[in-house]
């Protein structure tokens, strides 16, 4: 009886210790501007606007990094570009489940796993995938795990090869990224993906506009970056002069 007691006493200090933990995510109101200061990789973040977990065209990638790890907060400008960009995705691709990655720490500085993100204005997206032709949410729904998939220099997922990344949504989805960026007095800075993904990503019709784009790609990244940059893109703005 003792022992059943002592476990209930230990599930309700769990629960109460994730309550606390995400209770920030339930009052923070967005509102007025946002400062970044630094580098990604060593900067700081004041009055930070906070991603819906669930917004209107998109929805965040993991309820673990959302409320207990708080990286989901970003540059009132960055916030604004998301929005606007996944409603042009949604226009046209109107059944699509967007994801969007860890952005930043409520007040910016360093992050679990990743060395930059630091000031809110670096974004990671999940590569949309489909399977047999169409979309293909399943590998979607498993959170931070997502980080550990692997695709094959063709963009097919290793674990399961009738999956593979969409190119030609990706490609369009950056497109129009930089084109809200503007908008908002920012515009992309770098996209960093996979090296060996590139090809495939510039072949299609967007990819095709998107390399004519000017957009700047990493050419040559540390091998451990590289690898693990195939589930997904990352993308860091810079505010316009």
């Amino acid at each position: 009886m003792k022992k059943i007691k002592r476990k209930y006493f230990i599930l309700f200090a769990v629960l109460l210790g994730i309550f606390f933990c995400s209770i920030q995510e339930f009052i923070h109101e967005n509102a007025g501007n946002t400062i970044s200061s630094g580098s990604k990789a060593n900067g700081s973040m004041q009055n930070a606007w906070l991603l819906d977990y669930k917004g209107k065209h998109y929805k965040y990638f993991s309820p673990l990094s959302y409320f207990i790890l708080d990286n989901a907060y970003l540059n009132h400008r960055v916030w604004s570009t998301l929005e606007q960009s996944y409603k042009l995705m949604t226009e046209a691709y109107p059944s699509r489940k967007f994801k969007v990655m860890e952005t930043a720490r409520q007040n910016g500085g360093q992050m679990l796993i990743h060395r930059t993100h630091q000031t809110g204005l670096s974004v990671d997206f999940m590569v949309p995938k489909i399977r047999n032709e169409n979309e293909s949410p399943f590998w979607d729904k498993i959170g931070m795990l997502h980080y550990l998939l692997d695709f094959d220099p063709e963009g097919r997922l290793i674990i399961d090869k009738k999956t593979q990344i969409d190119f030609e949504c990706m490609a369009k989805h950056i497109l129009t990224l930089q084109e809200s960026a503007k908008k908002n007095g920012l515009e992309i800075r770098m996209v960093i993906f996979k090296t060996n993904l590139k090809d495939d990503l510039f072949k299609t019709a967007s990819g095709k506009k998107l390399k004519q784009s000017g957009i700047y790609f990493a050419r040559s990244l540390q091998p451990i970056v590289d690898r693990v940059h195939d589930d997904h893109y990352h993308i860091d703005f810079k505010i316009r002069s």
